[in-house]
């Protein structure tokens, strides 16, 4: 085993230490403990994915509402407040 084999195999073992004991260890024993992580979530990110998901049942109400109108054909001045002559 040569130097550079000595210190690829130092650099290998720390780096494995610093996953092992970071974040990544965390989140692999909650996981296998049965945790799913939202037993600690903060009450203001939980309040702010409420009103995303309102937006978004908002948007997807326009996206049907403008297909029903585009499926329906015809020329622009036929839409409900189209083009005005």
């Amino acid at each position: 085993m040569g130097p550079f084999d000595a210190i690829a195999f130092v650099a290998l073992c720390v780096g494995l230490v610093k996953i092992f004991t970071g974040p990544v260890a965390k989140a692999l024993g909650d996981r296998i403990r049965g945790r799913t992580g939202t037993e600690a979530a903060d009450p203001a990110m939980l309040a702010e994915m409420d009103q995303l998901r309102e937006r978004l049942a908002e948007v997807e109400e326009r996206l049907d509402f403008a297909e029903r109108l585009l499926a329906r054909g015809g020329q622009p001045d036929q839409i409900p407040g189209g083009i005005q002559r």
